[in-house]
């Protein structure tokens, strides 16, 4: 029997596969079989490895060929199996040597006509393979993205011809190059100073920046809200190296690193209002990341709130608290990282223009309340800020040189120097304070507590609400670089929160 090496991947806990290969009598026809909990991607291999095999000229074994895919209760899914199946066959015919295909992590999808395609997963395959002194065997087109783990010991051939040749030394598979480049996953030429007017939601967008915070701007339509949103990566801190390695494994897993190197760029994540839950929080037979995991680290923007299924926001729920997502299905329990920042924008009502005499409709305000009643309390508590984004005065569109808009560049700065103080404080921003944290580094004055107290008690605001303006409040004391809070800073988190629509008089 031979024994070779792959891996599957349960969320981002990485199981590692015996992938056992016996060639033996007992029928009197040939039959290749492959067992272990194999979905149907991995049983297809039989026909991609026979076919394989005959363009190299070589002779399937007439007698019984039997894989096994160890161990037999976790299902196994996803066609890199195909390369150490065939691996483990041309050992048992004794064109390939075990001992020494035995030192690798094999993975890889197999042509028809013997090439090595590109399959999902390679980057944290070569991170499981590097911290168990192992090497890996990857397709050509992913070594360098293996070589991103800083794994030394690759071989990443275009064609299994290559790989027989390298192991009974004919030519050697040269190391991957360093080919890929870094990826930008946010666009560049955009800036904070592209917009003018809006000072409150420019200054709540850099409180969320500086804090971690979630925010929903309401506005009516061409109010700023999606531009205001998509430039906020740009006034975001650079990404550390763990969080650009953990990143860049989820979207190596989900098969969206495409060869284009490491996740650098804080991920903006744009979801339309279509978006399925399981396109949200992830899942299918493979238990693949969804959108929530692949704002990990990033921004998951949600425009036209109200319009998403309702069950779908619900899920962000969890997500938001915890910082994780659990996709539970019959055979599956995967758990993925999601940390991100929400950041969401609505209409006040259907036609957009409530309180705008002259363009709202006659249903006013009444559409306006059921509009927003689709969003449901519990995920509105769990947002920090709430911010009314009105429409642009045409007199501030026109740039001059005493309302130039300032750079991001510049609010970066602020935002980064806030967040220096958090981590140097606590090691992590003011969004995930909880506990006796909170109450350590957010502590309030007892005239500030009284103040606070008789708000929430007047407002009706729940315990999770009143500890967010308080985390709130922090962030805003960051920014002044301040040790304490002041009663400033407290009166302008309470602002933010969402007590009541005013100029609407509809409650959110």
């Amino acid at each position: 029997m031979i024994s070779l090496n792959s891996i599957i991947f349960n969320g981002m806990d990485a199981t590692k596969i015996d992938v056992q290969v016996q060639i033996s009598s007992g029928l009197a026809k040939p039959d290749f079989f492959i067992i272990g909990l194999a979905d149907r991607a991995v049983k297809e291999s039989a026909e991609r490895v026979t076919n394989a095999m005959n363009a190299l000229n070589v002779t399937r074994p007439s007698r019984r060929l039997t894989v096994n895919l160890s161990p037999a209760d976790v299902e196994k899914s996803g066609s890199h199996f195909d390369l150490p199946i065939l691996c483990g066959i041309l050992c048992a015919l004794g064109i390939l040597l075990e001992d020494k295909l035995s030192k690798y992590l094999i993975m890889g999808e197999i042509g028809l006509d013997g090439s090595i395609l590109k399959t999902d997963g390679v980057l944290p395959a070569s991170v499981w393979a590097k911290n168990h002194n192992m090497g890996i065997i990857c397709p050509a087109s992913q070594g360098a993205e293996a070589k991103l783990s800083g794994i030394t010991n690759i071989l990443a051939p275009t064609h299994v011809l290559d790989l027989i040749n390298h192991f009974q030394g004919v030519c050697e598979i040269e190391f991957p190059k360093d080919n890929i480049q870094t990826d930008n996953t946010t666009d560049t030429n955009i800036d904070m100073n592209e917009v003018y007017g809006q000072q409150a939601a420019k200054r709540a967008l850099e409180i969320a920046a500086a804090g971690g915070h979630a925010m929903l701007m309401v506005g009516p339509p061409g109010s700023g809200k999606t531009m205001l949103a998509s430039r906020l990566p740009t006034i975001m801190p650079d990404m550390t190296t763990e969080e650009i390695l953990e990143t860049s494994v989820i979207y190596s897993i989900a098969g969206k690193l495409n060869g284009t190197g490491l996740i650098t760029k804080r991920p903006f994540r744009a979801v339309h209002h279509t978006a399925s839950p399981v396109s949200l929080a992830g899942g299918g037979s493979d238990a693949r990341p969804g959108e929530i995991s692949l704002a990990h680290n990033g921004v998951l923007f949600l425009d036209e709130l109200p319009e998403f299924n309702r069950a779908t926001l619900e899920i962000l729920r969890q997500p938001m608290e915890s910082g994780k997502i659990m996709i539970s299905r019959a055979r599956h329990n995967a758990t993925y990282p999601a940390n991100f920042q929400l950041i969401a924008a609505m209409n006040p009502c259907p036609c957009g223009h409530l309180g705008n005499a002259a363009l709202s409709c006659t249903r006013a305000p009444r559409c306006a309340e059921a509009y927003q009643n689709k969003i449901s309390g519990p995920l509105l508590d769990r947002i920090d800020l709430h911010v009314d984004v009105d429409a642009v005065n045409p007199w501030d569109m026109k740039p001059d040189t005493t309302n130039i808009p300032e750079s991001s560049a510049i609010i970066r700065a602020r935002v980064v120097a806030a967040r220096n103080r958090q981590l140097q404080r606590q090691g992590y921003v003011n969004a995930m304070l909880n506990g006796n944290a909170l109450d350590n580094f957010a502590k309030l004055t007892p005239e500030m507590t009284e103040f606070l107290n008789t708000a929430a008690e007047r407002v009706g605001l729940s315990a999770r609400g009143y500890n967010r303006i308080k985390r709130i409040a922090r962030t805003i004391a960051d920014l002044a670089g301040r040790d304490d809070i002041i009663m400033d800073d407290l009166i302008e988190a309470l602002s933010y929160r969402p007590i009541n629509r005013g100029k609407y008089g509809v409650k959110l």
